[in-house]
């Protein structure tokens, strides 16, 4: 069985064409699945969203992506977790390849991103880029991670003294255990961020790490881009 894990907070907006994909993607590969909802803190309808999709909702107070992502695992029964952001649409191929390589022996992947429209041209080309370090580097975006239950367990889910780039430190982990892999197959994640920030925003991370070096990491306070107040996305009327 495959576990489909979602974390969310406040995300009622995205939440539901999210799961709709996950449900439909999930059902076309006739894979045994579940899909777990962490809501974490949610002051909106986001919990009442993933129930009423059939999800399976455990509620949290973490407001820490990684922690979320963890008390999913321990929900879950399925002997495949695949994490998936709750503003990311996945499609059947996707899945299936996850399935396959999961079948070849890989310990854990994830998949490339692709953007949703509209898409500032500096964004676009930062996309480009990042797939082609994913490939690369072998790095998992938290968009869309996954891992065996064992692999998972063996080194010990993801590291919750880290507030960003949980999901890399994971992916290293993971390669230490078995075969990792990036696939081809993608998935869709929002630009929200890119069409509510400045890049000046978008950037500050990458400066707090080299002022502060990595223990920044560690630390909620400046990294408002990703636990920040949300903001309406102009891309919201297109949908």
């Amino acid at each position: 069985m495959i576990s489909f894990i979602v974390p969310a907070h406040n995300e009622e907006q995205l939440l539901g064409q999210t799961l709709d994909a996950l449900q439909a993607a999930a059902r076309e590969t006739g894979t045994p699945y579940e899909i777990i909802v962490v809501d974490d803190a949610s002051t909106d309808r986001t919990a009442a969203i993933a129930a009423s999709l059939g999800a399976r909702v455990v509620h949290v107070q973490h407001r820490q992506i990684a922690r979320a992502r963890n008390a999913g695992a321990t929900a879950a029964i399925g002997d495949v977790f695949v994490f998936v952001d709750a503003d990311t649409r996945v499609e059947a191929a996707t899945v299936v390849a996850t399935i396959a390589a999961v079948g070849r022996g890989c310990v854990g992947g994830g998949a490339l991103l692709r953007f949703d429209a509209p898409l500032p041209i500096s964004v676009w080309i930062i996309g480009v880029c990042l797939r082609l370090t994913m490939r690369l580097s072998r790095l998992a975006g938290g968009a869309y991670v996954f891992a065996t239950r064992d692999a998972f367990a063996a080194v010990g889910g993801f590291d919750e003294t880290l507030f960003a780039t949980e999901e890399l430190t994971l992916s290293r982990a993971l390669q230490r255990v078995g075969p990792f892999v990036i696939l081809s197959e993608s998935v869709v994640t929002s630009a929200r961020k890119a069409r509510t920030h400045t890049t000046r925003e978008l950037l500050a991370p990458l400066g707090l790490l080299f002022r502060r070096g990595p223990g920044a990491r560690r630390q909620r306070a400046d990294l408002d881009l990703w636990y920040g107040p949300r903001r309406s996305d102009p891309g919201d009327l297109n949908r």
